[in-house]
């Protein structure tokens, strides 16, 4: 198990990625799905041998409280259908943790329930915010879980150009979640998945 590390400069590094993944341009990345409230595109990954999803759609609400129902806190777990348990281990500053999470099981349990350590970050960006985060190899894995890695993500969060109260939410997502998976259930699941992310988020920023 590694010890914590600093999490400034991780914290920066962690930006820095982000921001790169921001800028990729679009002719490099293949649409994977698409629903009335999101496009979900995919490249291979520089990280692994799975791919980089982006997700995009425009939330009707505010670049705050769309964070604030994103990011490790109480709203969280209300609405993330597929978020089952979520601790805070440490808290460095307001906008730096280390979160332990898990998730439910997918496509009819070919998927198991999934564990995950992450270091999260939020950041402005912008006249929006950023929260992003990336697994670390810490704690002790519970039982009945496979320890998945998310290597580098994050949410940009920015207000819509001439409609304030309506915010452009882009998600970069790359999951490795490990222990012996058919990559095509993996890459079927991943968009799936960030799909119905925007529609239960969307839910839950009405109720």
């Amino acid at each position: 198990m590694d010890p914590l590390p600093s999490p400034s400069p991780l914290a920066t590094r962690l930006r820095n990625t982000l921001v790169r993944y921001h800028g990729i341009a679009d002719g490099e990345w293949r649409v994977a799905k698409k629903t009335k409230d999101a496009t979900v595109w995919r490249k291979p990954s520089e990280e692994f041998s799975g791919y980089l999803y982006k997700a995009q759609g425009v939330v009707e609400d505010v670049t705050n409280r769309i964070v604030d129902h994103i990011r490790p806190g109480p709203y969280r777990l209300d609405w993330d259908s597929l978020m089952t348990s979520m601790d805070i281990l440490e808290t460095f500053e307001e906008n730096c943790c280390v979160m332990r999470y898990t998730t439910a099981g997918q496509l009819w349990n070919i998927i198991a329930p999934r564990e995950f350590v992450d270091f999260s970050y939020t950041t402005s960006y912008e006249d929006g915010l950023l929260t992003c985060g990336i697994s670390l190899d810490y704690g002790e894995v519970r039982p009945n879980f496979v320890r998945g890695f998310n290597h580098p993500c994050g949410w940009f969060c920015v207000p819509l150009k001439g409609c304030p109260n309506h915010s452009l939410l882009t998600g970069y997502i790359q999951t490795e979640l490990r222990g012996m998976l058919p990559q095509s259930a993996v890459d079927t699941a991943m968009s799936s998945t960030l799909a119905n992310f925007y529609s239960d988020l969307k839910k839950a920023l009405k109720s």
